[in-house]
């Protein structure tokens, strides 16, 4: 996740990631490129940086940002599930560091067309490839009650997912939910007003619920994680920054189960416990709050 430039841990993600001169380096989530930048420079014109994103808009805006580094850095349009696929056909086989700064960007929260933001009166999209046909809209205005608590309260982690659902249902059975403040309106009538005076906005859970269903998020990481790992290098390293429990507890479930000796151990743990944003870097960028930071070296 990036705040404007600033990306997130950037130096303890570069400490941990450590590249060095000539290396192939993968950013998995290129996003606005704040940590592809600091990895271009470490690397340096023999290196090489792959970035990957499914938005389009992200690449588009990245690679003007990145212009100077053009010789060093490929940018592709791609699911991060699929890197060795993305590797091959750049004729790479394999990768120093692998970089995963998960979930959504602060430009796409802060892009009014998007729908990711419930703070923001958009169309219900929330779609991270815009060519893609689910959207928002489609989960919320035809998946089943069943389906929607599921969802919201897997997802979401949010107590209220079966109130909530059940809201939508009447709601979209008078008129189809097309925008972010419907569906916020909706989630705070189904809320008790006791249960919204205290911690985060109501919406929020059930917005990054249908956001993680919409882009298949937590499928796509256990798959990107093994990935990242088969093409990695010897004494390669992968980096993960994750913003919520569901993301940490794939990644951290991932690195344990690939250091195990008696299923043959790929990977030694760097961080016993996730890396933490310091007290400064929160008060520069409260998004950072949430974020967890694991690491782990290829044997």
């Amino acid at each position: 996740m990036e705040y404007g430039h600033t990306p997130v841990l950037s130096k303890e993600a570069i400490e941990f990631l450590d590249p060095k001169p000539g290396d192939v380096i993968v950013d998995a989530t290129v996003g606005g490129g704040g940590h592809s930048e600091l990895v271009l420079r470490a690397i340096g014109p023999k290196g090489r940086l792959i970035g990957i994103d499914k938005d389009e808009d992200r690449l588009a805006s990245t690679g003007s940002r990145l212009a100077r580094y053009k010789k060093q850095l490929a940018l592709v349009k791609a699911d991060y599930k699929n890197i060795r696929l993305t590797l091959q056909k750049l004729n790479i086989d394999r990768a120093q560091g692998v970089l995963f700064d998960l979930g959504v960007s602060s430009p796409q929260l802060d892009e009014t067309g998007r729908g990711f933001s419930y703070r923001l009166d958009a169309p219900l999209d929330m779609r991270m490839d815009l060519q893609q046909e689910v959207t928002a809209r489609t989960v919320v205005n035809s998946y089943s009650k069943q389906d929607l608590t599921r969802i919201i309260r897997q997802y979401g982690e949010e107590r209220w997912a079966s109130r909530i659902a059940e809201f939508i249902l009447k709601q979209r059975q008078r008129k189809p939910i097309e925008t972010t403040f419907d569906l916020v309106e909706v989630i705070k009538a189904a809320i008790p007003a006791s249960a919204r005076r205290k911690g985060p906005h109501p919406a929020r859970r059930t917005f990054q619920a249908i956001r993680i269903e919409v882009n298949d998020e937590l499928t796509s990481l256990k798959t990107g994680l093994i990935e990242a790992i088969d093409i990695l290098s010897s004494k390669g390293r992968i980096v993960a920054i994750s913003y919520h429990s569901l993301e940490d507890r794939i990644v951290k479930r991932t690195f344990k189960e690939q250091a195990l000796p008696e299923l043959g151990a790929r990977l030694m743990i760097l961080t016993k416990k996730p890396v933490r944003p310091s007290e400064e870097e929160v008060l520069e960028n409260p998004r950072s709050e949430s974020a967890k930071l694991r690491a782990a070296e290829k044997l």
